[in-house]
């Protein structure tokens, strides 16, 4: 044989062969449910993954042919295969703050939260700062707010910030109040309110702008505290399937988010990061984007950047929503518009600014009048520089006019909503807020109904990370207390699809990634997790008692229930590729 044909041979070998290795699957499921979220093979039964990429999708006999000598395979043994979810909005380290922090969140009565405070003061070393907390008066009864009277003896020498769990109130105690010069002389900032007593003087409850009066002389956690937040953070998401999560500021005068972004990339160095992450910043802070030339969004498949913060209004819970009529039970007050639209017009040239360099505008809105406020705004910035694909989003959307439905559909506009709120916040809204208004409070079928993009979120350390229970939310609207078996305003529910589409596809259109993630499909990232149940055939009320059995994330299992058995290595034989693959089971 000549040279020449001897080498195009070979040539033609290696490429054979090459071919062939690329088609070898590093880990295939087979035998399951796979709801993919892709419209063209809306169900399949086996999955094929290639490292962090998922390499073929269809039948068990057509994925099993991928399988090599090295393949593990998991039997799903008919279990539901689910997209990674993604929470479209949380304060990711915050809440992994409070998993190593005092949990009020369960205290049932003032007794209980002083005790809390008091059991979990004494495992702390003198004089550190008490924190986080995510209380909520409304378990109480009578719901009322509580006083650092409730709290100073039980803190000793700790000064004290312990937030509501809706993040816009928070209970400082006398020692927090002294460092930070609150005193019945005190002013309340633009945005905020300190609460007095019948003689002035401050009862310790910040609402909104005002709690930024304790947060500035508060030291930040240190290194150690944050890699604990963060280890504590990743293991929940891990927990609950959470793939993916949209990071967002927490407050108008939020200064910490320097520091969070460097404790996310110092997992990604790491090698430590398993969420992937979208961070966001204030929509003030813009330039610090735009000028180095940074588009949204930015960055690598770990973590990226783009996605801009503002705030309309407080929270229904803190009575600082921005409301067209005033609270039921409250006659005198309409909730407060935030800080940032204290100048309408500075704020809105912002807003443009930020526009014109191609970063995303994302913008609370929980009262009716806030989020029209914020949907005048988006069609105002359409006007002005034209149709793109902007994106703009308002998170929460809880309580809208229905004269504005429409308006997300015709505007592009993303409602970024969070349904565990509904069944939580259901249980009190109405005497908040009376019996109409309520009916176009989290008004997710109403929303689809006019063409809106649903992207659905936890809102975390605020609710649970749990997208299960998200959707449990979604599907029943039955309020935590039991009372509403039939659902709060059930005309809202939506069906577990439309949720579970809200928190894979259009979670990751909301941040431009739907080309990469959010279904189950060749060429997209490996981010997939395995249900116990198939939430889509049993009655939706039995969806919360639904359990991760495991979450793989960039084509790795980083999750197991306790319990479960996983894959091992096949031989080459065709018949070890089917008696070797490993049962999912307890």
């Amino acid at each position: 044989m000549k040279p020449r044909r001897i080498a195009l041979v070979l040539w033609a070998l290696i490429i054979c062969c090459s071919a062939t290795h690329a088609k070898e699957a590093t880990l295939i499921l087979v035998n399951g449910k796979v709801w993919t979220e892709n419209p063209a093979l809306p169900i399949a039964h086996a999955v094929a993954l290639d490292g962090n990429t998922i390499l073929a999708v269809g039948d068990d006999a057509t994925i099993r042919k991928l399988a090599g000598p090295d393949t593990k395979v998991i039997d799903l043994h008919g279990r539901l295969l689910l997209p990674g979810f993604n929470d479209a909005h949380v304060h990711f380290l915050d809440g992994g703050a409070s998993l190593i922090s005092v949990d009020l969140g369960k205290a049932n009565s003032p007794a209980e939260f002083r005790e809390r405070v008091a059991t979990f003061a004494r495992t702390r070393g003198p004089g550190v700062w008490l924190r986080n907390g995510n209380w909520d008066h409304q378990r109480w009864n009578p719901p009322h707010l509580p006083d650092h009277q409730l709290i100073d003896e039980a803190c000793g020498d700790h000064p004290a910030l312990l937030w509501r769990l809706d993040g816009h109130m928070a209970l400082a105690n006398a020692l927090a109040l002294k460092l930070a010069g609150i005193d019945r002389n005190t002013k309340d900032p633009p945005g905020g309110e300190i609460e007095r007593d019948k003689d002035g003087n401050p009862t310790g409850i910040l609402k909104d702008s005002a709690t930024a009066l304790v947060v500035r002389v508060m030291p930040p956690l240190s290194a150690r505290e944050q890699d604990q937040a963060m280890e504590a953070a990743l293991h929940e998401a891990a927990t609950h399937g959470i793939t993916s999560v949209q990071n967002l500021a927490d407050t108008p005068e939020d200064e910490s988010q320097p520091e969070v972004f460097r404790e996310f990339q110092k997992f990604e160095r790491e090698d430590r990061l398993t969420v992937r992450i979208y961070q966001g910043v204030r929509v003030r802070d813009w330039k610090m984007y735009a000028d180095p030339g940074i588009v949204a969004p930015f960055g690598s498949a770990l973590l990226r950047i783009g996605n801009l913060k503002a705030f309309a209004d407080g929270a229904l819970g803190s009575e600082t929503a921005w409301m067209d009529e005033p609270f039921a039970n409250n006659p005198s007050n309409k909730g407060l518009a935030s800080p940032d639209l204290l100048d309408v017009e500075k704020f809105y040239s912002e807003m443009r600014d930020a526009d014109k360099a191609g970063l995303q505008l994302t913008i609370h809105a929980i009262g009716d009048r806030a989020i029209r406020t914020i949907l005048d705004l988006y069609a105002r910035l359409e006007k002005d520089d034209g149709p793109a694909d902007r994106r703009p989003r308002i998170e929460h959307v809880q309580h809208i006019h229905p004269t504005d439905y429409p308006r997300f559909a015709k505007l592009g506009v993303i409602a970024s909503m969070q349904p565990y709120h509904a069944i939580d916040d259901g249980r009190w809204a109405e005497k908040v807020i009376g019996p109409e208004r309520i009916h176009s409070s989290y008004a997710w079928k109403s929303l689809l109904d006019a063409g809106a993009t649903l992207a659905f979120g936890s809102d975390w350390p605020v609710a649970p990370l749990d997208a299960v229970m998200g959707i449990y939310a979604a599907a029943t609207r039955r309020t935590l207390d039991g009372k509403t078996p039939g659902g709060w305003t059930p005309e809202q529910r939506i069906t577990v699809a439309q949720a579970v589409h809200a928190y894979t596809v259009n979670s990751a259109f909301a941040e431009h990634q739907e080309n990469v993630k959010g279904s189950i499909e060749p060429g997209k990232l490996a981010d997939l997790v395995i249900l116990s149940d198939d939430i889509f055939s049993i009655s939706a009320e039995k969806i919360q008692d639904t359990k991760v059995d495991m979450t793989i994330f960039d084509g790795r299992i980083i999750f197991e229930r306790p319990g479960f058995q996983i894959s091992r290595s096949l031989s080459n034989s065709a018949e070890a590729r089917v008696s070797s693959a490993v049962p999912l089971t307890p």
